[in-house]
């Protein structure tokens, strides 16, 4: 049997026509020439295994905070990430907003998690809010993938010097309420870059409100754990003219910026985390 392989070219002359098992063969040496060329062109690695491979080298050790050329290297890979790096579009369910009272449930699509750091994503319906907690002792990189984001984040205040000399200092700072100074206070939409906080800096308390539905990569380094006194804790938070009396001006004089008092409260009653299985690619510990 033949396989008629005549064709007619541009100028209206017929091809030769080739016996099956020459054709036959020749598609084998194209196939062969093709998976040669595949085999020598070495497979790029996820964008996600990229991040995974560096945060094991980054949180290897025992620093608390990693170098400024360690946080770079993670923050350059967080930074080129996009939504399709992890399996994500704005039209996944879970960003829907259900039709309910309250704050709409958060969902959690967890990536890693070790000893030294952990990877997820929180998912976030719009009006969803990640009330203000804090990230004690840890490093954290925040990445929004999509949409847009109210952030408000603080760092623990000192109190001026000059305040201690001229008043009481319980005075000044009542109890039960600390103060701190704002750090971020601002929207952002995606693409932006990688936010980054530390133990002490950066905006180590923060509050995420979703102005669309939204996606937000985080690593946590070391992760959250009771036992070794990184605890999760949930503040709310006073207008600096709430408990500052006379002391606006001295306060302002000496530091400058905005200040609010945060007081340490319960997890919010309506503040809900539901998990989800990750759908992008995996992560291969090696």
């Amino acid at each position: 049997m033949r396989i008629e392989t005549g064709l007619i070219n541009r100028k209206g002359q017929q091809f030769c026509e080739l016996p099956a098992s020459a054709t036959v063969a020749a598609a084998e040496k194209s196939r062969a020439k093709k998976n040669r060329r595949r085999q020598r062109k070495p497979m790029q690695a996820a964008v996600v295994q990229k991040l995974f491979n560096a945060c094991k080298e980054v949180f290897s050790g025992s620093e608390a905070v990693p170098s400024p050329s360690d946080v770079e290297r993670v923050r350059s890979v967080l930074d080129t990430m996009t939504p399709a790096d992890v399996g994500l579009n704005r039209d996944i369910p879970l960003f829907r907003k259900i039709g309910t009272e309250g704050a709409p449930p958060i969902t959690y699509l967890h990536l890693y998690e070790c000893s030294k750091f952990s990877i997820g994503i929180f998912c976030l319906p719009p009006s969803g809010v990640i009330p203000l907690h804090n990230h004690p002792g840890m490093t954290v990189f925040s990445k929004l993938l999509f949409g847009s984001m109210h952030i408000k984040s603080y760092d623990w205040a000192d109190i001026p010097r000059t305040a201690n000399e001229i008043v009481n200092p319980s005075h000044f700072q009542p109890s039960g309420v600390r103060l701190a100074k704002v750090k971020v206070d601002d929207v952002f939409t995606a693409p932006c870059n990688t936010s980054i906080l530390y133990p002490a800096a950066g905006g180590n308390m923060h509050r995420f409100t979703a102005m669309t539905s939204c996606a937000v990569l985080d690593v946590l380094g070391p992760p959250y754990a009771d036992s070794e006194g990184r605890h999760c804790t949930y503040y709310r938070d006073f207008p600096y003219a709430r408990f500052s009396g006379d002391m606006d001006l001295e306060l302002g004089s000496e530091e400058g910026g905005v200040y609010a008092w945060l007081e340490e409260t319960e997890k919010p009653s309506d503040f809900f985390v539901v998990g989800d299985k990750y759908r992008g690619p995996k992560i291969v510990e090696n």
